[in-house]
């Protein structure tokens, strides 16, 4: 399985909100961002932040994807 934050970029966009904006609102580091970025698996604790200055629910943010096997 893999996880996709395109639900975040969206969201930011939405609301007219750049990446560093959510870094200093959520007082994430830049590494945390940069793995969101790479679709990477982060805490718990920085997803929460993120919804929290967000308003929202953990799957406005992100997604699983199920990888299919051959």
């Amino acid at each position: 399985m893999a996880v996709s934050y395109k639900k975040l970029w969206k969201l930011l966009i939405d609301k007219d909100m750049k990446k560093k904006d959510l870094r200093i609102a959520t007082g994430i580091t830049t590494t945390a961002l940069a793995k969101l970025g790479r679709n990477e698996n982060v805490n718990t604790e920085i997803l929460l932040k993120i919804c929290n200055v967000l308003q929202c629910d953990i799957s406005d943010i992100m997604e699983v994807i199920i990888e299919k096997k051959d």
